[in-house]
């Protein structure tokens, strides 16, 4: 793989004359402003410093807003990224070990330092973090900007490369040109991903160690950072993202996306359950994101930990009642399947069956396949079918990073048809106080005769809406120049 010493062309997404019809019916994009004149390329370029990437480019595309004439005329900008994503940039460092590192703080940190000593080979190198959701959806024809710090050593322009490969930009975090550069705090995040015989995976990294975020000398968003959000639609937030950002400045982006009418999604992760038991900003910040988050995203162990409540459905209804603007709550089931949570409708697609090899990074995999369906106004059966699939795509592979989804395989896979349906775990799900709700439910074959309250969906249905959108986002790809 060439490297780039100083500077890097970032990709620019073609646009036709005018925007896609779907947008402008799409209800969940209404704050958006869409062009209605061709876009013209305006050249950028980016420079690799202490701060990470940071860009140098000219003014960004403003328009008038209709509303607001005369003297008084305010410029809004184009929301022509789909997704960005905040922080968690980071290098996985995949090993396979005899075994997993020891439980005990004194003892990991040993085996950390152990690991460290000399760099290992780059065959074992892959981009991480929220690279995997960002990758994975360029790969849907999605427009991506990742937001975030990278230091100027080889593992910072290692992930620079990846992520310019995939037809991903790039902004810095920081506009503090005089801080002091050198030190491990501006060094790029590396994660030990270690796999030990029985396929069981174990996590490392310095964020472990520290109680301070690994970047805790940035105190506040770029503008150019700030520029990339309000130019997204949605921006793509998890818990990770506390382990490098101080809970002011992850606070200040969720506000910030709020103010500029980008759609803000969170998966907590693993990390939900130590924010909220986290220090105060921790628990606050964490708090606050539940509450403003437009979609969240968790697996139905992590939905019963924040709720007390077993059953996922539930537990979903209960985070929505208890948020703010929250639109969608999202549950992870796993090779059970996913649900899809509103106000008034619960939607069910139980998943793929496939060989699985490795299940790191299918989680960001299905994130990215749900930003797709949500861009899009896909109906909300179809969508979790699509991130089901993307999903399962990436388990058929081994590694996170490179190895998520390719559109193809996710086209394949759809086309096999082959649903992991278990009708006693759904019915069990659904049996319990669900009443006033309208399910949707993905099934090979409709039943006659079965509850009238839940709404069949034949797959054979959905596959034929999704795959011509599939195929269309092949060739919408963004090709990196």
């Amino acid at each position: 793989m060439h490297h780039h010493s100083t500077t890097l062309e970032p990709p620019i997404k073609p646009y036709g004359l005018s925007p896609h019809p779907i947008f402008l019916q799409n209800p969940r994009l209404i704050r958006a402003i869409f062009p209605t004149a061709s876009h013209h390329n305006k050249s950028h370029s980016w420079i690799c410093n202490c701060q990470g990437v940071e860009e140098i480019s000219s003014v960004p595309k403003l328009r008038p807003n209709s509303r607001n004439s005369g003297d008084g005329e305010r410029f809004e900008v184009v929301k022509e990224i789909d997704v960005a994503t905040l922080g968690n940039l980071c290098v996985d460092i995949v090993l396979n070990v005899p075994n997993l590192p020891p439980d005990s703080f004194d003892e990991r940190m040993d085996y950390m330092e152990r690991l460290s000593k000399s760099p290992p080979d780059k065959k074992f190198w892959e981009a991480g973090g929220n690279c995997n959701m960002a990758i994975a959806a360029a790969r849907l024809g999605l427009s991506c900007t990742a937001i975030g710090h990278v230091g100027n050593e080889i593992y910072g322009r290692f992930l620079l490369d990846v992520l310019h490969e995939e037809g991903i930009g790039t902004v810095g975090m920081s506009d503090d040109n005089d801080v002091e550069c050198s030190g491990a705090a501006y060094e790029t995040l590396l994660c030990w991903v270690l796999v030990d015989p029985l396929q069981r995976h174990g996590f490392c990294s310095r964020a472990d160690f520290s109680e301070e975020p690994a970047f805790s000398w940035m105190s506040k968003l770029s503008s150019k950072a700030k520029m990339a959000v309000k130019k997204s639609k949605i921006l793509f937030c998890n818990g990770y993202g506390f382990d490098e950002l101080s809970p002011g400045l992850i606070i200040s982006a969720l506000e910030y996306a709020v103010e500029v009418g980008t759609s803000v999604f969170f998966d907590p992760g693993p990390r939900g359950k130590s924010l909220s038991a986290g220090t105060p900003e921790e628990q606050k910040a964490f708090g606050k994101f539940l509450r403003m988050s437009d979609v969240l995203l968790l697996t139905s162990e992590e939905a019963e930990s924040l709720t007390g409540i077993r059953n996922p459905v539930l537990a979903g209804q209960e985070l929505l009642k208890k948020g703010l603007r929250t639109k969608w709550v999202i549950v992870k089931m796993g090779a059970k399947g996913s649900i899809l949570i509103t106000m008034s409708s619960i939607s069910c697609a139980p998943a793929f069956k496939v060989n699985v090899v490795d299940t790191v990074g299918c989680g960001d995999s299905f994130v990215a396949a749900i930003a797709f369906g949500f861009i899009h106004n896909m109906p909300t059966v179809n969508i979790l079918t699509i991130a089901n699939a993307v999903g399962a795509a990436t388990a058929m592979g081994c590694g996170a990073g490179r190895n998520v989804a390719t559109l193809k395989q996710v086209i394949e896979l759809v086309k096999d048809e082959n649903l992991n349906e278990d009708d006693k775990f759904w019915n069990n799900l659904m049996n319990e106080n669900l009443d006033s709700q309208e399910i949707t439910f993905l099934s090979r074959m409709v039943i006659n005769g079965s509850n009238t309250q839940c709404n069949r969906v034949p797959l054979q249905k959905v596959i034929s809406e999704m795959l011509p959108m599939l195929e269309s986002a092949g060739l919408n790809k963004v090709v990196p120049s």
